[in-house]
C-alpha cells in the first residue's frame, strides 16, 4: 500500500465543520454526544427515523448507503466521513472519497479488515500471533479442517458477524453441516479457525493519526450467548502481559494502515500466550467505560482522531471501572423504575441508547461503575444488571 495518497483533515479556524456517520445506532450516538461537545455538527445516515443518533442530531439523512442518490447528498453535506461498523461496502468509502470527502477508516483500511479471512491474511503477513485459520470453499471437507485445526473449531462468516451471529462451534460432519447452513445465510465466504482455550478475553482500544498514538488501558471482557457481558479496567494482568497485549493491537492497526479509532480483541491462552482474536475500525463496545473512567473517552479520541486533532489522554482517572450491558429484556420497566435502580448507587453512570424498540439480546444501553475495589463494583455492577429492564 505503499505510494497510495492519504486523505488527512485538518480542523478550519472557523469551527465550521460537519463530521458524516455512516449508521445511526448507539456509537454513532455516543460519537455524536462527544462531537457535540466540541462544536462539531455530525449528520448521519441510516434506513430509519428517529435511530439513537438521529434523536441528537438535525442532520439525519434516511435511505441507504446502497442508495446512490441517497449516498451523495450525505457525503456532499459532509465535511469528512466516518462510521460505526465495518460492514458497509468499502467501494461505498471508494465512492465517497473520489467524491473529495475524506473517510477515517479509509476504504482500503475498511477492505482490510471487513472480511475476517482478508483480516487474518494481513495480520499474518506483519508476524502478527493469531490463531491457526483456513478459507472453507465448498470443495473443504471435514477432515481437512479437523487435521489441520484441530476439533472442535469455530466456523465463522467471513462478513456480517457480529455479536455471535456468523459464528459456530464445529466438532463433527454433523455440526460442520449445520453451520454451513446456517452461516452461508449470512454471507457466501466462510472460514475455519482452530479453537482457543484461553484463559481471559482481553481488548484494547487504539487511536491514531498521522502524528501520534494513544493506547487506552488493556481491559478483560467477559462474554454471555457470544455477547460482551462486562468490560473490568483495568484487566486483572501483570505489567509485561499488558504491555504485550498494547504491542499487539498497535502493531494490528499499523498492519491495516489504520487512522482513526480501532478496537482489538485479544485471547490470553493458558500458555500466557497472546493471539488476535478480531479487530473492529470504529468505537468498541469493551471501550464504553472510557466515557466515564477516562480522562478522554474513545468517542472524542474518535472524534479528534477524524479531525486530525491532538489526541486526549486515554488514562484512567479511577482506580477501577466496571461497565455491563444492558440487553432488551422480555418484560421491561418504566424509565423511571429503570433510572431510580441505578441513580441510587452513587457510584453507577446510566447510559441508555434511545433505542424505540426492545427485544431480548438487543443492547439497550450500559451502566459503568466507577471506584477501587474492583469485587466490590463487579457485585454492584451485577445487582444492578439483574434490576434494570428495558
Amino acid at each position: 500500500m505503499n505510494g497510495l495518497p492519504l486523505f488527512f483533515f485538518t480542523l478550519p479556524l472557523n469551527n465550521h465543520i460537519t463530521i458524516g456517520i455512516l449508521g445511526g445506532g448507539q456509537l454513532a450516538r455516543m460519537s455524536a454526544l462527544a462531537a457535540h461537545r466540541l462544536g462539531v455538527s455530525v449528520a448521519i445516515l441510516e434506513r430509519e427515523k428517529h435511530s439513537p443518533a438521529g434523536q441528537v442530531t438535525a442532520h439525519e439523512f434516511l435511505g441507504s448507503v446502497d442508495d446512490h442518490d441517497v449516498l451523495e447528498k450525505f457525503a456532499r453535506a459532509c465535511d469528512t466521513v466516518t462510521l460505526e461498523n465495518e460492514f458497509i461496502d468499502y467501494h461505498k468509502l471508494e465512492y465517497i472519497e473520489s467524491l473529495g470527502k475524506p473517510v477515517f477508516p479509509s476504504s482500503r483500511t475498511i477492505a482490510l479488515i471487513q472480511d475476517k479471512l482478508t483480516q487474518k491474511e494481513t495480520l499474518a503477513q506483519h508476524g502478527i500471533p493469531i490463531p491457526l485459520f483456513l478459507p472453507v470453499t465448498p470443495a473443504t471437507l471435514w477432515k481437512e479442517i479437523a487435521v489441520r485445526l484441530g476439533s472442535p473449531v469455530i466456523m465463522k462468516s467471513r462478513k456480517m458477524g457480529y455479536d455471535g451471529y456468523g459464528n459456530a462451534v464445529v466438532r463433527s460432519q454433523t455440526t460442520f453441516d449445520a453451520a454451513k447452513k446456517k452461516l452461508l445465510s449470512r454471507h457466501s465466504g466462510l472460514m475455519a479457525e482452530e479453537f482457543v482455550p484461553f484463559t481471559m478475553e482481553l481488548a484494547v482500544m487504539v487511536a491514531r493519526t498521522k502524528k501520534e498514538t494513544r493506547v487506552y488501558p488493556v481491559v478483560q471482557t467477559i462474554q454471555k450467548n457470544h455477547i460482551c457481558n462486562t468490560v473490568i479496567a483495568p484487566a486483572p494482568i501483570d505489567k509485561t502481559t499488558a504491555l504485550r497485549a498494547a504491542h499487539c493491537a498497535v502493531a494490528s492497526v499499523e498492519a491495516v494502515n489504520g487512522f482513526g479509532l480501532f478496537g482489538v480483541e485479544l485471547f490470553l491462552t493458558q500458555e500466557n500466550e497472546l493471539l488476535v482474536n478480531e479487530m473492529a475500525p470504529r468505537p468498541h463496545n469493551s471501550g464504553h467505560y472510557t466515557i466515564d473512567a477516562c480522562v478522554t473517552s474513545q468517542f472524542e479520541n474518535h472524534i479528534r482522531a477524524v479531525l486530525g486533532l491532538p489526541l486526549g489522554s486515554p488514562l484512567m482517572h479511577v482506580p477501577a471501572a466496571v461497565m455491563v450491558n444492558l440487553l432488551g429484556s422480555a418484560s421491561p420497566k418504566s424509565r423511571t423504575a429503570n433510572y431510580r435502580q441505578s441513580c441510587s448507587n452513587e457510584n453507577a453512570h446510566l447510559h441508555i441508547y434511545g433505542k424505540t424498540a426492545s427485544r431480548p439480546g438487543r443492547k439497550m444501553g450500559h451502566v459503568t461503575l466507577t471506584g477501587a475495589s474492583l469485587p466490590q463494583l463487579l457485585a454492584q455492577a451485577e445487582r444492578l444488571q439483574k434490576g434494570i429492564h428495558l
